[in-house]
């Protein structure tokens, strides 16, 4: 195996939109050939005026707890205010709250809000910060959930099962690609076996990767080829969620960064693919 490219002769598929060129370069600088396929698009709700309305909510009445689930996510919460003139009303209005952060990157951008956190998952993980939250008396509660895509229903459940009134905010939604004929080109490539590796940066990219297979009459197959012949690599936890639910295997690196995913693919393709000929 070449050391500085540990990765020639292998082709890796890309399904991520918005670091797809970063994430390309990292592959094809270890001697990959990538495939480009954006399995989901990202739309700013700011531009249909759903976070406007979700922000008004939140300003209506005070808040207890806040919750950040993402650093874009947070960040993009608090620009749009700013452009909307509300950013210095909405940090005040939270300021007395308690805030808890999943991971460094919500962190980063509660900080950067000009807020303080009192609670970190050390994990990333959304299930600790329920439990954290739900070791408090939540009864009468208000908590500001700041959601990404995933609408995260059972947390929200959860919290008001524990009499808590929750306020959702959601600061972006996915829809299918811009360009569907590339996803569709890339679930063909895989099905054909011309594809060695998926890393996934997202649980999005990752559910609708295997919804549009379905939804085209390429789900039975891409799971199969998918189960025994590629190498799934998955950012984090949450992103390896809807694989882990169709029951198919996956690696995750130890931290949640794009650099520690491609060098978990260029570590241990070659590895999948020698214990394949074994």
């Amino acid at each position: 195996m070449d050391e500085d490219q540990p990765l020639r002769g292998f082709t890796v598929g890309v399904t991520a939109e918005r670091k797809a060129e970063e994430i390309g370069a990292l592959l094809a600088r270890r001697g990959a050939r990538v495939v480009f396929g954006a399995a989901m698009h990202t739309v700013p709700l700011p531009e249909d005026g759903e976070l406007a309305a979700a922000t008004e909510a939140v300003l209506a009445a005070p808040v207890d707890h806040v919750v950040a689930i993402t650093g874009v996510g947070f960040r993009g919460w608090f620009e749009a205010a700013e452009q909307a003139g509300d950013g210095e009303r909405l940090r005040e209005h939270l300021r007395s709250a308690e805030v808890a952060a999943r991971g460094a990157k919500a962190r980063g951008a509660v900080r950067g809000a000009g807020l303080v956190e009192s609670f970190t998952s050390p994990s990333e993980e959304s299930s600790e910060v329920l439990a954290h939250l739900l070791e408090r008396d939540l009864a009468g509660k208000r908590v500001v959930l700041q959601v990404h895509g995933d609408p995260m229903l059972e947390f929200r459940r959860a919290l008001r099962d524990a009499g808590a009134e929750v306020v959702p905010v959601t600061v972006y939604r996915w829809t299918d690609p811009v360009d569907l004929g590339a996803l569709d080109d890339l679930i063909d490539a895989v099905v054909r076996g011309e594809v060695d590796a998926l890393p996934f940066t997202s649980a999005p990219a990752a559910t609708n990767f295997l919804a549009r297979a379905d939804r085209t009459g390429r789900g039975e197959r891409l799971r199969e080829v998918l189960r025994e012949k590629v190498f799934i690599a998955c950012v984090g936890p949450v992103t390896a969620a809807p694989i882990a639910a169709a029951g198919l295997p996956h690696a995750v690196p130890e931290r949640s960064r794009t650099a520690a995913l491609v060098r978990l693919v260029a570590d241990e393709l070659p590895r999948h693919r020698k214990s394949e000929v074994d």
